[in-house]
């Protein structure tokens, strides 16, 4: 089973037990955290697409992690202006353990 949620204007595929690396969440270390906006949830072969969301459905995790991604650099060139410009970025983040993905409606193909 498996279930797409939308976190932060991103989506993310998510397995119960699989940590997902999210943007920077204001949650501290150890705290639960539910995710409403389910997208689509999938069971063997039969799936549920919501419009937008799925209904009375969420995502669970756990907070395990905070911190700061490789750095990456940004380079501005123009040839032969003398004109050079470089800098670099670090993006926060937030690793997040799955631990259930909760369906309170039956489920049922189709609908």
């Amino acid at each position: 089973m498996y279930a797409v949620f939308q976190s932060c204007g991103k989506q993310y595929k998510a397995i119960v037990g699989q940590v997902i690396q999210l943007e920077k969440l204001n949650f501290k270390i150890g705290d639960s955290i539910q995710f409403k906006d389910v997208l689509m949830i999938a069971q063997d072969k039969k799936i549920k697409i919501g419009t937008p969301f799925v209904l009375n459905s969420t995502v669970k995790g756990e907070i395990i992690n905070h911190g700061r991604d490789k750095k990456i650099k940004i380079i501005k060139f123009k040839r032969r202006k003398h004109y050079r410009k470089q800098q670099g970025h670090r993006q926060w983040f937030t690793k997040v353990k799955i631990t259930d993905i909760n369906i309170i409606e039956d489920f049922k193909v189709g609908t």
